[in-house]
């Protein structure tokens, strides 16, 4: 496969052949199934001040946390319409001590033992993530943002490191978490080849799931007059990224919904598989704004799962109830 060529080329027919043949092989090993997760963004308090994100540290927004019983309300929505797999999600909050994420990952558990439960809050030690998985959790997400130090660097400030994410990551797959890793797409500072180190490492740890969307500029951060990345250049990305791994969990992410109204579908036809609706608290959603205008209403809504239910019916896909783990064996046909 010419990368070089398959991110570059006016060609459409080109394009169109690596959007088949990543839903090919989507299809081959998942069916035409579109798993759903279950998105509660539990806190918009971050210790951290990345350059590009709309809830670092230094900008200043109306904060909030969710409590465990608001968390579980979430979680007992959700599992009315269906959902199988909740997804918490925050800034790098001290509040959630591991005392306190323990608890209610072993309380989603208790009530829900037909679900699982992903993590993403950002870098921990390796003794919290020990506990965590004891806890019951299953996947953890943790972007790695850039396979590329130098550009690590440039998105993030200098108490942040690049090694130091690598070794979560590596942390996560040794205790035996679903681990997710990923990228913005056209984010400050990024080239051709920081790129196809992305891909490079994609290609060598096989995350379960990798998340990439678009960069998108948020108010308030030192990259807010940078330009949004291209939704072309993330299906491209996308259908790269099921070719060379052919079992990854691929998000149609929200970004793509932000910036194209038919971003979700067409990540769909480029090899995509997951969708992860808003289940958070109505009065919450608007708060958690890692960029600007971020959807959290209508198709990105979970209250809209069975409109989007029959959406993708409609096109050939099927939404099942289902937790929708990685798997490692393709469908007998």
């Amino acid at each position: 496969m010419d990368i070089d060529y398959l991110l570059t080329t006016s060609d459409p027919v080109a394009v169109q052949d690596l959007f088949d043949e990543a839903a090919r092989l989507r299809d081959e090993v998942y069916g035409r199934r579109i798993f759903i997760r279950g998105l509660i963004e539990i806190t918009n308090h971050c210790r951290n001040n990345c350059l590009y994100c709309g809830i670092r540290r230094d900008v200043k927004t109306q904060r909030y946390r969710l409590s465990k019983e608001q968390i579980l309300d979430c979680c007992r929505t959700g599992h009315a319409l269906g959902f199988r797999t909740f997804v918490l999600q925050g800034g790098e909050d001290a509040w959630f001590t591991d005392d306190v994420v323990c608890d209610i990952v072993s309380a989603i558990k208790g009530e829900f033992p037909d679900c699982a439960v992903t993590l993403s809050l950002g870098e921990r030690g390796r003794e919290s993530f020990t506990r965590l998985r004891e806890a019951g959790a299953d996947r953890y997400l943790l972007r790695h943002e850039t396979a590329d130090a130098n550009h690590y660097a440039h998105l993030h400030p200098a108490e942040m490191s690049f090694e130091h994410r690598m070794q979560c990551l590596h942390d996560l797959r040794d205790l035996g978490f679903q681990v997710g890793a990923g990228f913005m797409v056209g984010s400050p500072g990024q080239t051709l080849e920081t790129l196809k180190k992305d891909l490079d490492f994609i290609a060598d740890f096989r995350p379960e799931m990798v998340g990439i969307g678009p960069f998108i500029p948020a108010a308030g951060t030192p990259f807010e007059k940078h330009p949004a990345g291209s939704v072309e250049l993330t299906l491209r990305l996308l259908a790269i990224i099921r070719i060379l791994h052919p079992h990854v969990l691929l998000p149609a992410t929200t970004a793509l919904g932000t910036l194209h109204p038919q971003g979700r579908e067409r990540a769909i036809n480029a090899g995509a598989n997951v969708v992860m609706p808003n289940l958070s608290p109505q009065d919450t959603r608007a708060l958690y704004s890692i960029y600007n205008n971020k959807l959290s209403t209508h198709s990105e809504a979970a209250e809209t799962v069975a409109d989007t239910r029959a959406r993708l019916k409609a096109i050939g896909f099927d939404i099942p109830v289902d937790r929708g783990d990685f798997s490692k064996l393709k469908i007998e046909n």
